[in-house]
């Protein structure tokens, strides 16, 4: 992503095509400014960092660390700007960026009846959706390996339904809620056959 000051200024950089896929910020000050042009890795909003090559008719920067940056014309920045100047100089670039997904795990003491420490959790999931300007929603169900493989898919299906089922009576709009079911498949604790295990009957709610 790129912002852009109300001035333009001269200058280009080439920028490698996945910078974007790694969610990395980048931006252009006015020329009038101090520094100049210049381009700043930041981290992802899950704290990694990829690398970002800027290269001008002065040379070539690479930058690999957060914080790093670079004339637009290839040359090393002699002062790194302030956070406070980043932050101004790339608002809103920053604003954009899109929300990482979040991710729970409810839990039931039998059949589709979940755990008073997951029933605990449904308004964090519901006040997480509402936070969100557009919501899409996977619900993935999970047994353990007691019982046979056909039941456990129409249980662990039942579990997925009935959380989304609870959800929207309580309040829930998403612009889409996939369900699906894993049934005994994709266990959380690996087990054989015909173990009762708490933690593998679950359901996985995903909030993107």
């Amino acid at each position: 992503m790129t912002g852009r000051a109300p001035e333009r200024c001269a200058g280009a950089a080439r920028l490698p095509w996945f910078a974007l896929l790694l969610g990395l910020m980048l931006g252009i000050t006015g020329c009038s400014s101090t520094p100049k042009s210049y381009v700043v890795l930041l981290p992802s909003p899950d704290g990694s960092v990829g690398k970002v090559i800027v290269s001008g008719a002065q040379g070539e920067q690479v930058l690999d660390q957060a914080g790093q940056t670079a004339a637009l014309d290839g040359r090393a920045a002699r002062t790194p700007p302030s956070q406070a100047q980043i932050d101004s100089d790339f608002a809103s670039t920053i604003a954009a960026r899109p929300r990482l997904p979040v991710h729970y795990l409810v839990y039931f003491s039998t059949g589709t009846t979940l755990t008073a420490e997951s029933m605990a959790l449904i308004p964090e999931i519901l006040a997480e959706a509402r936070s969100r300007a557009s919501v899409d929603i996977s619900v993935i169900g999970h047994t353990d390996t007691v019982q046979t493989a056909d039941y456990n898919e129409q249980l662990a299906l039942g579990r997925a339904s009935a959380v989304v089922e609870l959800l929207k009576v309580r309040g829930l709009t998403a612009d889409s809620v996939a369900i699906e079911s894993h049934g005994e498949h994709n266990l959380l604790i690996a087990t054989p056959d015909n173990v009762y295990e708490p933690r593998n009957r679950r359901v996985e709610i995903s909030i993107r």
